[in-house]
């Protein structure tokens, strides 16, 4: 009986024939004294064999002679069609009924398994057959690590046909070998860094990436998608799976921009199978917040290929959830189609969208908690910050797209308007994108001028933006005398003394609502939502001038001290005199003090008495 050995055993000894004895050769026996009786043709390659040994070990081969022996033919011949791993493997499950011994490596162990599984060899017919010499190797060798698991699974994808190793369970069992050696990884991993030390975890920064995230790059995408997902089910790290998608995401969409050099007949197959990587990759992110600059390549790539909707809207939706941290540039997605805009201000228009939604759930539940903990979220809204910095933003990319001629005043001004009024402290970065656009689109009209321009607060105006104001041509002279009206009033409340901010504090909240008394509770609700924001705008406001004030004291504090080397010791001296005087200085004795606190009590018993109704009951 034959030996199959591993890698770590040697090749058949030299008393055994030679490895080459059943390849191409149709003449060529096992044994030169006995003439082969079986013919079998594998990929149009023909074997002269015997049936004794492979009736011995097949079971597939002993079902078909015993049909042979209904024919008079005393030389069979027969074809095995679609048999797994071709001829070569063939050649190996031949050796293997003969006694010759060959070694089963990674590279090829699923398709001998195959092999072995086509032709039934079990041990129903005899013991250690090559099923279960395979299934060994796979279970002792394979299996045991996560490189070689990679390896097998890759054989699974080059192996025709496929049914045969699904039926065998080979690719499911790898790839939850794959997830258990991950994790296994990662544990070590984990406890190693803690041994090192935290000194030693930050210099060792470099150890933080997985080593199988390149492995795993050489995945199909269906077989790829199967190991990820069953990664997150044994608890792999969400962090892990990021960057493991996103290198997957690099290696399989390098080169889309050169699909137009090549032929036709390529680069569709190239775009449906970068379809398929980007669609795949998107539903399986996590839970997890994924890096922003990602999230727009991929949309930019998916724009590019024409991805499914509901992929590009689920990317619209996670950049929604961080747009805060967008940057101008990431907002510049360029349109594919030509004879358009330069840039895709639909897109933009959905994400701003969902991102006020995700700003109104959180309003929603900041108002829900107001009584636990008023204070904390009336001046400590995160979603209000948000909302500001995307304000900012919007505004430059306003100001970005303004001149493309293209650009249709209908949505220039749907991205203007979909933004609440509270979402800018300043209207400048508003005003020098309207009039970038009204430069870059001289055959505008009057009123669609007016309608343009009445989006500015000429109350929200810097004093620099309303001398530009009064001086642009390009503006409605209605816009003009709004801005010189402004600057009136603000001037008579600096001559008055009073604070224009306040007069603007007043005006929004006269202006938010009805003061009649017969509103409805939703109307009564939403009136209070808006006085909530405008408190909100104004204490944002108050935090900036506050902010400048700390900073000028700062540096009034620096100056007084590089003036005179004394500073510290005279602002000493100056505090213990004021503590001197306010504990020492003129102050009420204790005896007065308890005499001014019977006088009071009293005073308020007599209050209280005079003040109470009468029983209701």
């Amino acid at each position: 009986m034959g030996i199959i050995s591993d890698s770590a055993q040697s090749h058949s000894s030299s008393s055994a024939p030679p490895p080459s004895i059943f390849s191409s050769s149709f003449a060529t026996r096992i044994f030169s004294d006995v003439a082969g009786d079986i013919t079998i043709v594998v990929d149009g390659e023909s074997f002269l064999l015997h049936k004794f040994p492979l009736v011995a070990r097949c079971g597939k081969i002993r079902k078909m002679v015993a049909e042979m022996k209904e024919s008079s033919s005393n030389l069979s011949h027969t074809e095995l069609r679609d048999f797994p791993g071709g001829s070569r493997t063939f050649e190996l499950a031949m050796k293997f009924c003969y006694g010759i011994n060959f070694e089963i490596t990674i590279s090829n162990v699923v398709a001998i398994r195959c092999a072995a599984g086509y032709l039934e060899m079990t041990e129903d017919f005899k013991e250690e057959n090559l099923i279960a010499r395979t299934e060994t190797y796979l279970e002792q060798v394979a299996f045991r690590s996560l490189e070689k698991s990679v390896e097998v699974l890759c054989s699974c994808e080059t192996l025709h046909p496929q049914v045969i190793a699904e039926t065998a369970r080979i690719p499911e069992r790898c790839v939850e070998a794959i997830a258990v050696n991950a994790c296994r990884e990662q544990l070590v991993l984990g406890l190693s860094r803690l041994n090192r030390g935290n000194e030693s975890a930050e210099l060792n920064r470099g150890d933080s990436q997985e080593w199988w995230i390149e492995d795993l790059s050489a995945l199909r995408i269906d077989y790829y998608a199967r190991v990820v997902s069953a990664m997150a089910r044994t608890g792999l790290r969400s962090e892990s799976i990021i960057t493991s998608l996103m290198h997957y995401a690099q290696e399989s969409l390098k080169g889309i921009r050169n699909c137009k050099e090549r032929t036709k007949l390529d680069s569709g197959t190239i775009e449906n199978e970068q379809r398929n990587v980007i669609e795949a990759i998107v539903s399986l992110f996590p839970n997890d917040k994924v890096p922003l600059s990602f999230l727009f390549g991929m949309l930019r790539v998916g724009i590019t290929i024409n991805v499914a909707i509901s992929c590009r809207l689920e990317l619209e939706r996670r950049i929604a959830q961080q747009l805060e941290t967008a940057s101008l540039d990431d907002l510049l997605i360029p349109v594919v189609q030509e004879g358009d805009s330069m840039y895709d201000v639909d897109t933009v228009h959905r994400i701003l969208v969902c991102f006020l939604k995700k700003i109104e759930e959180e309003e929603e539940y900041d108002e829900d908690c107001c009584y636990e903990n008023e204070t904390e979220n009336l001046t400590g809204s995160t979603c209000h910050s948000s909302l500001l910095k995307v304000g900012r933003i919007m505004d430059a990319y306003l100001a970005e797209i303004a001149p493309d001629p293209c650009l249709s005043l209908h949505k220039f001004m749907a991205l203007i308007e979909i933004l609440p009024d509270y979402a800018r402290v300043m209207n400048d970065g508003l005003y020098r994108a309207i009039d970038m656009f009204l430069k870059g689109h001289p055959s505008l009209n009057e009123q669609e001028c007016k309608s343009l321009c009445k989006f500015i607060d000429t109350q929200k105006l810097s004093q620099e933006a309303c001398n530009h104001v009064a001086q642009n041509d390009r503006l409605p002279v209605q816009m003009v005398v709004r801005v010189l009206y402004s600057e009136q009033l603000r001037m008579k409340n600096v001559v008055s003394g009073e604070s224009g901010d306040g007069l603007l504090l007043s005006s929004q909240k006269l202006s938010s609502g009805n003061p009649s008394g017969a509103l409805s509770p939703r109307d009564t609700y939403a009136s209070l939502r808006r006085e909530n924001r405008e408190l909100k705008l104004e204490i944002s406001r108050v935090r900036v001038r506050l902010t400048e004030l700390e900073k000028e004291q700062i540096l009034m504090k620096q100056g007084m001290m590089e003036k005179s080397g004394h500073g510290g010791t005279l602002l000493t001296s100056l505090s213990k005199g004021i503590g001197r005087i306010s504990i020492f200085g003129g102050g009420p004795t204790e005896e007065k003090l308890r005499k001014a606190n019977r006088k009071s009590r009293s005073r308020l018993e007599k209050k209280t008495v005079r003040s109470r109704p009468e029983s209701m009951f």
